[in-house]
């Protein structure tokens, strides 16, 4: 795709997401175009990411964040949409799925540690941490990252620990981090409809299940509460 069509596509995109939509948001989300842009020039980003970040970034204006996409947090880190409004921040990381062909044979370990490594990298950088995703990918969120520091053990962050270790250890992520990191918010973006739902976690996991009478847990596995 040459970046002529990638920008055809995101502005396409984003007239179908803003309609109905005052001048000021549509001006800021074809802000957003253009800087997608000019990653995807430098071979920063894709299509498929970068149409997911652009209807998330359209969300957050309305909202009346001020936002940045493929934002640095620091010398390693870069977020996918980088939000503030008043004296609050929030960082928005969004998840597809993707397996690299190195876990091929591990694709649900590696699922879980990528989302665990990503929870305690990045939610500390902001007042509030969320996962964005798609409607057609469940997010396995393990719990430990629901639960309020307070009531967390030091046996369930070695756990996730492990977890993490598994593919992302430079650097380890330490268990201080670990207790201190949460998820606060899932974002359901459809770049079909241009539309995107926030849900709090749990009701996420809820609905993830299927079933009321069930918890997801760490292990990926649903079972009797």
């Amino acid at each position: 795709m040459d970046a002529r069509r990638f920008r055809d596509d995101l502005n396409s995109l984003a007239r179908r997401a803003c309609r109905g939509d005052g001048d000021e948001v549509r001006t800021k989300v074809l802000q957003t175009v253009d800087t997608l842009v000019g990653m995807y020039k430098k071979n920063l980003v894709k299509i498929n990411h970068s149409a997911l970040e652009l209807v998330c970034a359209r969300n957050l204006i309305k909202q009346g964040y001020e936002v940045k996409v493929e934002h640095r947090l620091d010398e390693s880190l870069v977020c996918d949409v980088f939000g503030v409004k008043g004296d609050g921040t929030l960082v928005v990381e969004i998840e597809t799925g993707f397996i690299p062909p190195e876990a091929a044979l591990q694709p649900t370990e590696y699922a879980r540690s990528r989302i665990a490594s990503k929870i305690a990298r990045y939610s500390g950088f902001a007042g509030k941490f969320a996962l964005g995703t798609t409607p057609s990918y469940v997010l396995d969120i393990p719990p430990f990252f629901v639960t309020p520091g307070g009531i967390r053990t030091d046996i369930e962050a070695e756990g996730i620990k492990k977890l993490t270790d598994i593919y992302y250890n430079k650097p380890p992520i330490t268990l201080p981090e670990l207790m201190l990191a949460r998820v606060h918010s899932i974002f359901v973006v459809d770049v079909d409809s241009g539309t995107t739902e926030e849900l709090d976690p749990e009701t996420y996991l809820l609905r993830a299940s299927g079933y009321s009478g069930h918890r997801h847990t760490a292990q990926g596995l649903y079972v009797n509460h």
